[in-house]
């Protein structure tokens, strides 16, 4: 079911996606080579309680995976999405994915940004800005009266094009009333088919961008998702609510 959201429902929406933005912001400038995915981490959880919110990743479960330890999944170079907080120390000319979820009054926002530790290779680099620009490509295309696959199919053009690919074994997804909503947002797909856009939908969107193959695993924790190739991985996201012919974007601090 894809729930259309009311005004009311969509400022709780709003007000959770901020301080999403705002987590995502700090912690984005605390990166540096010497601190721990851990550290990280915790100036997350941190801020968000600070907020009167929750982190909504910490405990969460899916399939047989134990509930998620942290509050913000740190996904560094070739691990694409929900890797664990831990002892981990980052590195000069690492990458990392940080993703960050908040409920507040029972509703959810969701975004993520990745970001270069220190110098980066020329190729990391250009993955990092080839992912972020796929992702406002994709939401050109979040307009009432398109297709979800129109949001996709923008995605995967545009990463095609730039040499790299996006990850099939994962997608963006409804958000708002609950943290995983329908429609399912593939980052490959037909122009003009999957369910239509409407007003009120609030909408995940967010592209994996391999620099290698698109294959992933996933590790033996449960959570972390790897590229198969071992070649990196950059992930951004941003929480949208269809509004007519302008895509709001909701995870802005």
């Amino acid at each position: 079911m894809i729930y259309i959201k009311t005004k009311k429902e969509i400022d709780y929406i709003r007000e959770s996606c901020k301080i999403v933005a705002e987590t995502l912001q700090l912690v984005k400038s605390n990166i540096k080579a010497g601190i721990t995915t851990l550290e990280a981490d915790r100036i997350a959880e941190d801020y968000i309680r600070s907020n009167n919110a929750t982190p909504a990743f910490k405990g969460y479960s899916q399939g047989n995976a134990p509930g998620f330890p942290g509050s913000v999944c740190t996904s560094v170079d070739d691990e694409v999405v929900h890797g664990i907080p831990d002892n981990r120390v980052l590195k000069e000319g690492e990458i990392i994915s940080l993703d960050v979820g908040v409920l507040k009054n029972n509703y959810f926002g969701d975004a993520a940004i990745s970001v270069a530790v220190g110098k980066v290779s020329e190729e990391k680099q250009r993955l990092l800005e080839v992912t972020e620009k796929s992702l406002y490509v994709g939401i050109e295309a979040a307009k009432e009266g398109n297709r979800v696959h129109d949001i996709s199919a923008a995605v995967q053009k545009f990463v095609e094009e730039n040499n790299f690919s996006v990850v099939r074994d994962l997608c963006g997804h409804g958000v708002g009333k609950f943290l995983h909503e329908e429609p399912s947002i593939p980052n490959f797909g037909k122009r003009g088919t999957g369910a239509k856009l409407k007003n009120g939908m609030t909408l995940a969107i967010e592209p994996m961008v391999n620099q290698g193959d698109y294959q992933v695993i996933t590790a033996s924790d449960g959570w972390t998702v790897l590229t198969a190739d071992g070649t990196p991985s950059a992930h951004f996201e941003h929480t949208v609510l269809i509004n007519n012919n302008e895509p709001e974007i909701l995870t802005v601090a």
